[in-house]
């Protein structure tokens, strides 16, 4: 079987951890013949020799001046051409990079080069001459009909080489080379724009220190009554003729920036697809679920359609929808607009099966956490647990709140333990009362928290 594996370097010289997984995957697969492919500059190319010691028997770098500043729609087209020209049997993708955040380009390249899509992906419970079947976070097991891409939670840690492993020579291949149209790569064709970035301030709150006597239970039961929900998105002066929401999840957001809100139902690609054309609105907006984020990068690719990911707001200037979204691990927000009508966008919403109560505890509770899951369990709290508390074996990794885990809001947030570092409040900020739990005053958490107690959690409970 032949397989590929698409994979990008990060800021860090590294390969991501969703992206490791997805090699990892691949890896385990019997008789396997697995390629990496990365589209990058030049100086990716060592990048790409060191990992095929891991195991790869081909490694491609898909490098062109064409290609530079692709955004996702862009960079699925130009790998969506890589990908036709390799003729895989199947295409592993990690569910998103650490770079963009956007978890959008492995549906869209689905989408463009024609293969079957299975996102969210646990685990692979086996693999046929004729399809795959495997676990998914929200669907259950899928199963799949090759050829087929497979979008990979963090799932596996990637194995070290062995000491005698030897690398291979690293292809390069240009625009011509896989007969890609370079109006459609590249910035020349990415419809999206970032228009200004800054430093992400967001979510930050003014801490009430308390003492651990203060928080008795009856503070908390009283907290998680009237604890409310994040506030609604503020409103643009600016109003955009009409939008359209897929779903009901997005409407707060909507009427932030329109006052005529049409509802397309939440179905699949092709519907939603016909559905935008016949209405022409200025914008549709998705929810944050899991299905409304696939079915966006499905309808993106379909439309040639710029998509905006995981904004946390909206705004309207001279009749544009502006998009404000976390890049960069959480660190900045991007001003984005989009150059396509109408703009596309997914926002951050609530789901409505969270738990009223959140408990989430970090590395610093790791000798404790049957005492912290008591304490959840006096609250009838759901538990979540930080990256490093996951990384380390103390904690499944669908506990995990952040950006390489899952966005929570719940009306109670009590943070256990958790530094704050902003992998994890990017998970957990739109959150409606935070308590945070923590024996260094200092730590970031208590920047992003209404109530804070400096005290180890032994102390209190």
């Amino acid at each position: 079987m032949k397989i590929i594996v698409c994979i990008r370097q990060g800021l860090d010289g590294e390969i991501s951890p969703f992206d490791a997984s997805a090699y990892e995957a691949a890896l385990r697969i019997e008789n396997a013949e697995v390629t990496l492919l990365s589209m990058a500059a030049p100086s990716s190319k060592d990048f790409l020799e060191r990992l095929s010691r891991l195991g790869a028997s081909r490694a491609v770098l898909l490098s062109d001046k064409a290609f530079a500043g692709a955004d996702t729609l862009a960079t699925a087209y130009a790998l969506s051409c890589a990908l036709k020209h390799l003729s895989p049997d199947l295409v592993l993708c990690g569910r998103q990079t650490l770079i963009g955040d956007t978890g959008q380009t492995g549906a869209m390249l689905s989408e463009m080069a024609g293969l079957s899509l299975a996102t969210n992906v646990m685990g692979i419970e086996s693999v046929s001459d004729h399809g795959i079947s495997c676990l998914t976070r929200t669907e259950g097991t899928v199963t799949c009909a090759l050829p087929a891409l497979l979008c990979v939670e963090r799932i596996h840690v990637l194995r070290l080489p062995r000491l005698r492993s030897k690398s291979c020579e690293v292809e390069i291949l240009g625009a011509a080379d896989v007969g890609a149209d370079v109006s459609r790569c590249g910035l020349a064709g990415s419809p999206t724009r970032v228009v200004q970035s800054f430093e992400n301030k967001s979510g930050k709150r003014n801490c009430q220190f308390i003492s651990p006597n203060e928080l008795s239970a009856v503070t908390l039961e009283a907290l998680k009554k009237t604890a409310k929900k994040a506030d609604a998105p503020s409103e643009s002066k600016e109003r955009l003729a009409s939008v359209c929401i897929v779903g009901e999840a997005p409407r707060a957001f909507a009427a932030s920036v329109s006052d005529d809100i049409t509802v397309i139902p939440l179905t699949d690609a092709e519907t939603v697809a016909a559905e935008i054309q016949r209405l022409a609105p200025s914008a549709v907006l998705w929810g944050s679920d899991p299905l409304s984020k696939r079915l966006a990068a499905l309808v993106a690719a379909k439309l040639s359609l710029g998509l905006c990911a995981d904004c946390t707001a909206l705004g309207c200037e001279n009749g544009t929808l502006m998009m404000y979204r976390p890049a960069l691990s959480g660190s900045v927000i991007a001003k984005i607009k989009s150059l396509t009508r109408p703009a596309m966008a997914t926002v951050r919403t609530e789901s409505d099966t969270e738990n009223d109560v959140i408990v989430a505890a970090g590395y610093g509770v790791k000798d404790s956490l049957d005492r912290v899951k008591a304490f959840a369990d006096s609250l009838g709290a759901r538990l979540c647990a930080s990256r490093r508390l996951v990384d380390n074996g103390y904690a499944r990794y669908d506990m995990q709140v952040g950006l390489t885990g899952s966005t929570v809001s719940p009306p109670l947030y009590i943070a256990v333990g958790i530094s704050g570092a902003v992998h994890h409040v990017v998970g957990m900020q739109r959150s409606g009362t935070v308590i945070a739990i923590n024996p260094d005053k200092s730590a970031p958490i208590f920047e992003y928290a209404d109530f804070g107690i400096v005290a180890d959690f032994e102390e209190i409970f």
